[in-house]
Parts: structure tokens; C-alpha cells; sequence
């Protein structure tokens, strides 16, 4: 065995790659490699700052059939360090080895005109995507190496395109045919890693029984979805391009069933599914509150069985709804502490920004940030988070070229957290179903915003106004948590928090409580809030903030 992995190492293609001179920007190269060895590579990287005459010493001991360079610093440093490497690469024992660079537009433009761009098989300048990569490396002219299928599983995915995140976005048009061509589409273009299908609402709620669908409602919030075999034909129209991932809601009735059919059919990547919502409530279904929430750990601990990723989609929800932001990080935590008390392993975090939209960038991160430490303190061997952002829906208005610089300002802000997947929302979405060509351009422009960020950006994270409140919203959160085990009185429960009665009855009497649940049977809806400095707060009957404290000490 060990004869024949020798034999298919000495076989393999070898590529070694380097930053060159004092450049130290190593997410485009590492990114390179990465998608190299997934093709089947040997790759090598020799790390950053190398000088030249160790790149000569280490191309002779490794022998590689390519040499991939980076050099992103100004174009004035880049012709006279380059001047070197050609003069170096001249020599005839260097025949034979392919060499390309990455770099910046300027750097291309000035070797071009120096002429010292023709040494290079091919420059990247940071524009293409990792589809035009995967052709390059597979390209018969070029290397003849295997054809490349992105992992088909969310952990594996994530680590093939490291330092970059996936992109997620949601798909569904209200025809069926046109959904497929829609899949077939996006795939095509390899832009996006993980197509989310949106399901119309009579698929989500009575895809068991469409006996009970009303016809009118047909498409009405996604793609009619009307059994098994569609599910097949959806999943088979992404078998193209880069093969992206697929996933879809969990529906708001028979949920464990449609788990099943979800991940028989679709390889489901994740399950995405509330703790409390889908139900009376929100009149997504006419489940109970508490039954929902007993049902919805069912569905939990069904993935966690298979060990499927899964998602809790909680806390945006009271934000959604107006709460405050201290409800919406304590809602954070439950939702992420259930899961892992449902034997949950990876958990995925989702962080919607924008939400409310009046909330400012500062508030906004500081917001997040709590979240991720509060979620993240529930991290040891059995159980570990991703995070995912996307932008709130409702920050999107009516003109698109607005949208367009609220989805590109919003992922900078998002990149801060450092997330494993983005949520693409398309620009156009506030107005109408995202189509094939609205999620290409969303997806260009976030991809572009993503690049900057992780060429150099500064960290505000740092900032003392974030510091001060992510602090303040911890501390509030740990209180309302700490309010919701004291409703268990009599320790009826081995634990208060993962109880659907306890958590029911912190709904019911306005511990977790939103403005926008007035009126609303199961729930209290009595909170009233306000935004101050950027920051949504709970505030008296005189339109006065109030803090977390004193507006717990009545229940």
C-alpha cells in the first residue's frame, strides 16, 4: 500500500507557490493551492516574503511542473523584483515549468509594458472566480489533471475554499420548469456554493397532504414543490458547473417526515429549522407553541443522528419582529443551547445584519459579536458552530442601485466576523423572486467585496462604542436567560432552558417579547422599544429607554 502511494505521489502533477519579495498577502495563493491539491496536485507553499535565490533553491529540490507567484504590492517593486525572477527563469533548466502570477490590475498593467508579464503562462489579478481557476487547472492545453467536483459536504466544502467563504443564496420562482433552468443556471456560472430551495407556502406546509393545498396559493413564496420526484429533478439540474450544494427549509408541518424526504433526495447540506416559530404565533402553521418547540427539537436531534449540520433560524426572528437587541442575543444563545442539548455536533450560527434596518453598523456588529461569544462559550469536543452571515431583507428599498450599495456596505460589514458562509441577498429581492441573472450580479458584487476585505481591511472590532455595547448586551442577555430557568419554580425540569413549557411560558409572559406580537394569542406583545444611537431598545409607556434590569423585575 505504502509502494503505491509513493507511485501516485511521483505521478502527480507538483505545483509550489510562494509571495515573492516583502509581499506578506498569502488569501489568494493559499486559496490557489487549495483548489489545486483538491484536483490532485502535490502542492507546496513556501511561504511569504521568500527572496529569490530561495525560490531558485526550492524549485530545484522540488521539481515542480508549475510555480504559482503572488506579488500584490505596488507596481514599482513588482517590475524590479520580476526583472529578477525573469532573468532567473531564463536559464534552460527551467524549460519545461509553467509559471504564473497573482497580483493586482496596476502590477499586470505595469509588467505588461515592461514586457516581463510574458514569462507568465497566466496572471490572475484577483477578478476571476474559482470556476475560471478549476478551468485553468484542468485545461488539456495546460495540465492534463482530473476533472474537479467540489466536496459535496458543508465541512469539506468549507475547507476546499478557504480563506473564502461559501456563498448561499435562496431560489425559487413560482414556475417549476423555469426553477429548473433557473438551477441549472446558477450552477453553470460557479458562483454559488450552496442553492437554498424556496419552497412555495403549500409545500411547506402540506406537501403530505395536498388534498389541503389551496390551488390559488400555487407558487405563492417559492417553487411549487409537489412531491419526491420534483425534489430529484431540482437536485438534478445542479449536477453541473461547480456542483454546488443544496438545501432546503424544513417545512412548518410533519417536519421529521420532510426531513427524511429533504435528505433522501437533495442531499440535504444542513437543516434549517426555528425553536419557536412556524406555528401559532406567526401563523406559519396551526401547531401549538409548545408542541412546536417539542417537535422541533425532534427535528434536531434527527439530524444530530446523522450527524447533518443544523440550523436554528431563532434569533433573527424577534429582531424581525422589532424585540430589542437583548432579547434577540439571549434568543441567540437558547436557540444554539438547545441544539447542543439536542446532540447537535456542528451547529450553524446564522448572524442577519440590518436587522432592524435602523439599526447603525456599530450597534449592528456589536450586536453580532455578543451573540458569537455567547454561543461560541458552548464550544468543546462535542459540539462547534459556523457562522453564517447574510444581509436583512428589510434594509432593502425599492431602488436597486441603492440595494446594490446596501448588499456591498452590509458584506464588508458582515466580513468582520470572519464567516464561513454568506447569505447572498439578491438586490433586486424587496421587489421581486431573485431570477438566475439577479443572484450572477448579487453574488459579483459580494464576491468583489469579499476580495477587498481579505487583501486588507481594518478591524472594527476594535472600536470602543462595539466593545462597550457588545459588553452591555451580554450582560443583559445572561439576565433575561437567568429569568427564564427561574421560571421553573419547583424544578420540575432536569433543565428549564430545553423545556418547550418553560420556554412557552417565557413567550406568554413577555420575558422574550417582541412589538410586533401584539394581539397575538400565545404570545404577550405588550414590549415596547426605540432606537437610540443606532441601538434598539426597550422603552416605557413615555417613549424612554429602560434597562434590562428593571424591565425584568416584574416577572
Amino acid at each position: 500500500m505504502k509502494a503505491k502511494q509513493e507511485t501516485e505521489n511521483k505521478n502527480m502533477k507538483r505545483i509550489l507557490g510562494a509571495t515573492i519579495g516583502s509581499c506578506v498577502h498569502v488569501a489568494g495563493i493559499l486559496n490557489f493551492l487549495n483548489i489545486a491539491g483538491s484536483a490532485g496536485f502535490d502542492t507546496r507553499f513556501l511561504g511569504t516574503a521568500v527572496n529569490i535565490k530561495t525560490l531558485e533553491k526550492e524549485i530545484k529540490v522540488f521539481k515542480p511542473d508549475l510555480v504559482g507567484l503572488s506579488y500584490r504590492l505596488t507596481p514599482g517593486s513588482a517590475v524590479s523584483i520580476l526583472k529578477e525572477f525573469r532573468n532567473l527563469i531564463l536559464d534552460k533548466e527551467y524549460e519545461g515549468i509553467r509559471f504564473i502570477l497573482g497580483t493586482t490590475k496596476p502590477v499586470a498593467e505595469a509588467l505588461k509594458k515592461s514586457k516581463i508579464a510574458d514569462v507568465f503562462e497566466k496572471i490572475f489579478v484577483g477578478e476571476e472566480s474559482i470556476g475560471e481557476i478549476i478551468a485553468y487547472l484542468a485545461d488539456a492545453k495546460s495540465l492534463s489533471v482530473q476533472k474537479i467536483i467540489p466536496p459535496q459536504n458543508l465541512i469539506d466544502r468549507i475547507k476546499y475554499k478557504t480563506p473564502f467563504p461559501l456563498l448561499r443564496h435562496h431560489f425559487g420562482r413560482p414556475d417549476f420548469k423555469e426553477t429548473v433552468k433557473g438551477i441549472r443556471k446558477i450552477s453553470e456560472s460557479g458562483l454559488i456554493d450552496i442553492i437554498s430551495l424556496g419552497p412555495d407556502q403549500n409545500t411547506q406546509e402540506f406537501f403530505f397532504h395536498p388534498e389541503k393545498m389551496d390551488e390559488k396559493q400555487n407558487g405563492a413564496g417559492g417553487v411549487p414543490i409537489r412531491g419526491e420526484e420534483d425534489l430529484k429533478k431540482l437536485y438534478r439540474a445542479s449536477r453541473t458547473g461547480n456542483y454546488p450544494l443544496m438545501r432546503c427549509y424544513s417545512g412548518t408541518n410533519d417536519i421529521v417526515k420532510f426531513a427524511e424526504v429533504l435528505n433522501k433526495n437533495i442531499n440535504n447540506a444542513w437543516c434549517a429549522v426555528p425553536l419557536c416559530w412556524y406555528n401559532e404565533i406567526d401563523n406559519r402553521s396551526k401547531r401549538s407553541l409548545v408542541d412546536s418547540i417539542a417537535e422541533n427539537q425532534m427535528v434536531m436531534k434527527w439530524h444530530a443522528q446523522k450527524n447533518i449540520p443544523v440550523e436554528v433560524n431563532e434569533s433573527h426572528h424577534w429582531s424581525l419582529r422589532y424585540a430589542p437587541d437583548s432579547i434577540a442575543v439571549a434568543a441567540a444563545y437558547i436557540a444554539a443551547y438547545n441544539a447542543k442539548k439536542m446532540a447537535v455536533r456542528t451547529y450553524i450560527s446564522q448572524y442577519m445584519f440590518n436587522t432592524p434596518p435602523e439599526t447603525s453598523f456599530e450597534m449592528d456588529l456589536a450586536k453580532m459579536l455578543a451573540k458569537i461569544e455567547l454561543i461560541e462559550s458552548l464550544h468543546d469536543e462535542t459540539f462547534t458552530t459556523l457562522r453564517q452571515s447574510r444581509t436583512g431583507l428589510y434594509s432593502m428599498s425599492g431602488n436597486f442601485n441603492a440595494n446594490k450599495g446596501q448588499l456591498a456596505s452590509s458584506t464588508m460589514l458582515q466580513m468582520q466576523i470572519n464567516p464561513h458562509i454568506v447569505h447572498v441577498v439578491a438586490y433586486c429581492e424587496s421587489e421581486h423572486a431573485a431570477k438566475p441573472e439577479d443572484i450572477i450580479e448579487s453574488s459579483e458584487i459580494v464576491i468583489k467585496v469579499v476580495n477587498n476585505y481579505l487583501y486588507g481591511c481594518p478591524d472594527m472590532k476594535n472600536n470602543p462604542e462595539v466593545i462597550g455595547r457588545k459588553k452591555q448586551l451580554i450582560k443583559d442577555a445572561e439576565l433575561i436567560i437567568e429569568k427564564i430557568k427561574g421560571l421553573d419554580r419547583e424544578g420540575k425540569f432536569a433543565d428549564p432552558l430545553i423545556a418547550p413549557e418553560i420556554i412557552g411560558k417565557s413567550i406568554k409572559l413577555g420575558i422574550l417579547d417582541a412589538p410586533h406580537l401584539k394581539d397575538v394569542k400565545a404570545a404577550c406583545g405588550k414590549i415596547k422599544t426605540g432606537f437610540f444611537n443606532g441601538a434598539n431598545l426597550t422603552v416605557d409607556e413615555n417613549g424612554k429607554p429602560i434597562d434590562e434590569l428593571k424591565r425584568l423585575t416584574k416577572f
